[in-house]
């Protein structure tokens, strides 16, 4: 094991450009969200004029928008914030599916690393619970997840 190379990336936002895209939809989570993800960011050295926040009317929309700022090529990193939540009707199945199949397409599309906080969520109770609560806070998680991506990518 001690003859191996292992590339691993730092936790250092200093001198980035990230763009966050948040759903308005359940704007109540998401929200909280994007204020989880600008707080880790800036604690890890990304000034908040790093930051570009797109709003979007919801998580169906979030593929486009991120596809988008991926093709302009001013963004070490993206970061997609959003909340289903299941209702009675398939709706849910349908919207879900096509966004992380968009955002999977994206970031492998354009090499941008693309933090992945969409929340899909059987109930409101389970979203707020990701959203800051006793599960932690996925847009905290998705930031950390993107943020090392862009830094692993610098590295190989």
């Amino acid at each position: 094991m001690n003859d191996m190379t292992t590339i691993s990336g730092k936790l250092d936002a200093t001198g980035l450009k990230i763009a966050i895209v948040a759903a308005r939809f359940n704007d109540f989570i998401v929200n909280r969200l994007v204020d989880g993800a600008v707080d880790y960011l800036e604690r890890h050295g990304l000034e908040r004029a790093g930051i570009t926040l797109v709003r979007v009317p919801g998580a169906f929309e979030l593929p486009l928008i991120c596809q988008k700022l991926a093709d302009g090529g001013k963004y070490d990193g993206i970061l997609a914030l959003g909340a289903v939540i299941r209702g009675a009707t398939p709706h849910f199945d349908y919207v879900c599916a096509e966004a992380v199949k968009g955002l999977a397409n994206t970031m492998l599309k354009h090499n941008v690393p693309l933090g992945f906080g969409l929340l899909t969520c059987d109930t409101i109770e389970q979203a707020i619970e990701r959203a800051g609560s006793k599960a932690g806070n996925k847009g905290v998680e998705a930031a950390a997840a993107m943020l090392e991506t862009v830094r692993v990518l610098e590295l190989i």
